[in-house]
Order: C-alpha cells, then structure tokens, then sequence
C-alpha cells in the first residue's frame, strides 16, 4: 500500500496549501505516464457548484421551468457515495471548479481525481472525437450562447423561448452519436437500390438462358423522400426540417444538440472514466510524501466514501456505484496487465467494451454483483430476488441504463404531404413499452416547434400498438 510514514508533518493552511500541491501533483502524474491540457482550478461556493449541477454548465441558456436535466445527473454529481460534488469540464484548457469550504484533504482528492479526468479526455477515443467535432472551449460557447438566448428573450418573450427551450431539452438524448455534428442535409435526389438478386438458383438460371426477357433498367434517381431512412437525430432533423421554425428557435435545437454530443463521452465512459479518476486519486495520494499525515489519512477516509460500493447502509444495492466498479476493475488490469496495458485500454474502450471485455467471474464474485428479478410480493409491493451470477446477464444488466445514451429508441419516419410528422418508438430494440405519460408531454413539446400533427407509434406495457397523437391535422 506505500509508505504512509514519509507523509510530512509539518501543518498545512486551508487551500493556500493547494496552489503548493498542485503542480507537485501534475508532475507525479506526468512522470507516471499521464498527459493532459492544462488545467484551469478555480475555487467556487457550494451555491456555484449547484447550479453547475443542475444546468450542467456554469454559464448555461438561462431556462427555470425544467428543474434538475435528466443527462447531467449522470455527468454531474456529488462523487460517488461522498458528499462532494466534482465538476470538470473536458477541453483545453479543462476547467476544474472546487468548492471553497471543503477542508485542504477534501480538495487535495479532488484535484487528483480532476487529473485522471484530464488524462481521460484527452487520450481516450470517443471524447477525442466529440471534442474535435464540438470544439475545446465549450464552457466559451456556453457563454456566448447564454447571450444569444438573452437576446431572443428580449425580443420574443420569456415564454416563447421557454417554450422552444422546452421541446429540445425534451429530446436531448435524442441524437445520432454515429453521424456527424455539423451534417450536411438530405440529398435532394437520391437512387434507389438496383432491383433485388435472384431469389433462387433456379430463377438465377433462367434469368441466363438467352431469349427476349432484358435486364431491369438501372434505377432512376427520384426525388428524396425526408427523411430517405429512419432518422434518429430528432434535435437535428427538426432544425432542419420543421416546416416554420424560425432561425432563432434552430439555433436554439442546434445548440442543445451541440451540448449534448460533448456530453455524451462523458455518460458512455463513466464507469471507465470515473474508476480511472478515483484509481489515480489514491496512487497520487499515497505516493506524495510531501502531504502532511494528517491531510493524508482525511483524504483516505474521504477516498472511502467515495469507492463505498453501496449507497446508505444497505448490503445489497440495485445501483452498481461506478466509482467502486470501475476503480476495482482498473486496480485489477493494472496489477494484472500492467500500467501500459491499462493506458492502452483507457484509450481504446467505453464502457460496453470495458466491462464486456474486462469484467471477468472473479471480480464479479468478489465484488458481489447479482442479476435481479422483480417479483410482485405481497401487498402487491415488488420484491427483488437474486436471480443468478451469470456473467454475461450480469454485463447487460449493468450496461442496460447506457444504451441510446440512456433514452428510448424513437425515430422520425415520415413527413405527409401536409407536413405532419410520424415517429416511430423502436421498440423491439430497445426491449421495453413507453411510459405513455411522459411520452405524451414530450409530443406536445415536439409539436410546439414542429407545428403540425404529430403522431407516435409505439406499444403499451402489455405489447398493444398504441398511436399517440398530438395537434390539429
């Protein structure tokens, strides 16, 4: 475990001591083999931070009506099972925020941990992908864009921007990681595929024989239909698409959708990506000799409720801490493999690759983990019962939340000729109905901005096609 004795004894001044620490701390990261931007540390209230917490960026489209965003309590949040909040913000610089009354231990951690984020962003592959399409200076774009809304807000009213706001933070899950952010539009014309092979060898042989029978015609391009194919992209196929949008509400889609691809690295990665921060924190900490014993053993202790494997005081916890998952995982491959093999993976994986390829048997017995059945108990309450251990339940289970970035699979299929819109709940993907509530308010947010019918396609609890339809036709 290292030498805890050579921690130095002499006291350390509240946060004046961590100006000291901190270069000292990016050295010994460097020297280890971690590379990073720059970090820009800035000391906050805890009032900031909340903010910071439910807007998801400190300078973000001022908008009241939505309370805490679905997305950034995944991506802001207090530190695993601890009582502190972390806020870095991935680009060049990065932007680190710490709260200014939490004890010298508290943020010794967290500038540590703040470290093995910046090595994160920058080295691994899926956020060096969206940085580069997004650009590195989002908490700038962040800014600028709170203005422009100023702006609309001044000249539209308060309750048309709001209401614009509404419907894209509606769908901010809803765009299509695999395309790119600044996409082109639909081709005008577009070619349909030549005409179908042979079914059969017998037709393949006919089709041979020499006679009056000519090949089909090579297929002509036509007109295309919007969207072409389905279109998962919802944020952006509305900017483009919608029949009245005006430019100020575009831009307004355009910048939700912008926010959420730089987002979305950070909830694909966030068991790798957090277990990797807590895993540098505590090597960091336990090598710099030059802390003082006391600030050491409170920053342990504060390590210790952060990687806790479970909430509260329950044994068994439904919610898979991420901290602990992914620190006990990355503490196993780098013992095992070694730091190389570790940095190489760091660069490589998200976490549907992380814990398919990485987390084996051994861990998943030593770490507890369960596959769960609900069962109805008694008095109609569920009861969860443990299932099994097979590992590969176990890896689907816990990577069930991530898929299509935590939202259901809906997509637009087709514009009628009088410009009503249908979507289409993929629900045979996704494994799971609607929750036809929710479904219906995010209808009325979509035809708000889209301005013609809008009607959903999806299937109720029990398996039943249900149609959900909002607006005038």
């Amino acid at each position: 475990m290292g030498h805890h004795h050579d921690h130095a004894d002499c006291p350390a001044t509240g946060n004046d001591a961590l100006s000291d620490y901190v270069p000292r701390l990016e050295g010994m990261a460097r020297d280890h083999g971690l590379s990073f931007y720059p970090v820009d540390f800035e000391l906050v209230p805890n009032t900031f931070m909340m903010e910071v917490a439910v807007y998801g960026l400190p300078v973000r489209m001022p908008h009241w009506s939505f309370g805490v965003r679905y997305i950034y309590q995944y991506v802001q949040h207090r530190m695993g099972n601890s009582r502190i909040f972390e806020v870095v913000f991935p680009g060049d610089p990065n932007r680190a925020y710490l709260v200014n009354d939490n004890a010298l231990p508290e943020n010794t951690l967290v500038t540590a941990h703040v470290l093995g984020h910046a090595d994160f962003s920058k080295n691994n592959s899926l956020f060096h992908r969206m940085q580069h399409q997004v650009g590195f200076r989002i908490v700038e774009q962040a800014a600028a864009r709170a203005n422009r809304i100023q702006a609309a807000i001044e000249e539209h009213g308060t309750s048309r921007v709001e209401a614009v706001l509404d419907a894209a933070l509606a769908l901010e899950q809803h765009i299509d990681v695999n395309q790119d952010l600044n996409r082109p539009p639909y081709p005008a014309m577009y070619t349909p595929k030549p005409a179908r092979a042979p079914r059969d060898s017998y037709e393949a042989r006919y089709r041979q024989l020499p006679g009056e029978h000519t090949d089909d015609p090579a297929p002509r391009p036509v007109k295309s239909a919007v969207p072409p194919r389905p279109e998962y992209d919802l944020l952006w196929f509305i900017a483009r698409y919608a029949p009245e949008l005006e430019d100020w509400e575009r831009d307004i889609f355009l910048a939700v959708r912008e926010e959420s691809f730089y987002f979305y690295p950070v909830f694909a990665c966030q068991i790798m990506n957090e277990g990797w921060a807590s895993y540098w924190h505590a090597r960091l900490l336990r090598e710099a000799n030059f802390l003082p014993g006391q600030v050491y053993l409170d920053a342990i202790k504060t390590h210790s409720d952060v990687v806790r494997p479970y909430g509260g005081g329950e044994a068994v916890s439904l919610q898979v801490n991420p901290y602990h998952l992914g620190f006990r995982m990355w503490e196993r491959l780098i013992d095992d493999h070694g730091l190389d093999r570790a940095l190489q993976i760091r660069s490589e994986e998200d976490d549907f690759g992380f814990i398919r390829n990485y987390l084996d048997q051994d861990l998943a017995r030593e770490l507890e983990l369960f596959n769960y059945t609900r069962r109805p108990g008694a008095g109609g309450e569920e009861r969860f019962m443990v299932k099994d251990r097979d590992l590969r339940d176990l890896r689907e289970n816990i990577l069930l939340p991530k898929f299509n970035y935590g939202a259901p699979r809906i997509y637009a299929r087709s514009v009628g000729l009088n410009g009503s819109l249908t979507l289409t709940h993929d629900h045979v993907s996704d494994g799971r109905g609607l929750d036809l509530a929710r479904a219906r308010k995010v209808l009325d947010y979509i035809h708000r901005v889209w301005r013609r019918t809008v009607r959903l396609e999806t299937v109720d609890h029990s398996g039943e096609i249900k149609v959900l339809e909002t607006g005038e036709p």
